[in-house]
């Protein structure tokens, strides 16, 4: 398998948008994207208190090689994540603590990881969250290639170059690029709903009021 890296851009796109994203909880975004977009439960962040947000640089590797990661680490740019498809497999790791310090001097916001990763004591406080299907001692081999900057899927979604990723405690969603500013206002709206509805809740209302739920025998 040959070594296959598209243009990857010099820094991402606008990062001042980024800040914007942290406010919104990773579940409120999946709600948006009409239950879709979230990563598997298997996609786990290694810091009880993982946030980020950052747009994906999406590479595949052959499952247990990681060559195409230090090539990838090499150009990334600040406000990105590197998203890696693996292939699930976790029988050796391709992400670990030599990659993280790489990518983190490049300024990478985040690294998404559908297989294994080790030195989990060390990447569990990393600057840049971590988060990964497993991990494992056992290390990559190198020199199978890969495709860098190119569509992949990660955890079960599909994962675009420029995609928006947002991580937090209860795991990851995918922004497609196209609807990032429409997503980013429509989840906005629900928060500030949620906020009515707890508000509700206080002023002594149930939840069947508040979502003007049928009756029970309507159902």
């Amino acid at each position: 398998m040959a070594l296959h890296i598209n243009e990857i851009p010099a820094s991402a796109p606008d990062l001042t948008v980024l800040d914007d994203w942290l406010d919104i909880p990773a579940a409120i975004i999946s709600d948006e994207l009409n239950r879709f977009g979230a990563m598997d439960g298997g996609i786990k962040p290694l810091a009880e208190t993982a946030s980020f947000a950052g747009f994906a640089l999406p590479v595949r590797v052959m499952p247990g090689d990681n060559a195409a990661l230090h090539y990838a680490a090499a150009q990334a740019g600040p406000g990105m994540v590197i998203v890696i498809d693996a292939g699930g497999f976790l029988g050796s790791a391709v992400w670990g603590g030599i990659l993280q310090k790489a990518a983190e001097a490049r300024g990478v916001h985040g690294v998404v990881v559908d297989g294994a990763i080790r030195d989990r004591a060390e990447l569990r406080v990393a600057k840049a969250p971590v988060y990964s299907r497993g991990v494992t001692p056992n290390g990559p081999q190198k020199g199978w290639g890969g495709n860098i900057n190119h569509p992949i899927q990660c955890g079960g979604c599909p994962v675009a170059p420029g995609d928006l990723i947002r991580g937090d405690d209860d795991g990851v969603v995918v922004v497609p690029g196209a609807m990032i500013a429409n997503v980013l206002a429509a989840s906005r709206e629900r928060l500030e709903m949620e906020k009515q509805i707890e508000a509700g809740i206080e002023g002594g209302k149930t939840t069947v009021e508040l979502l003007n739920l049928p009756n029970p025998e309507d159902f």
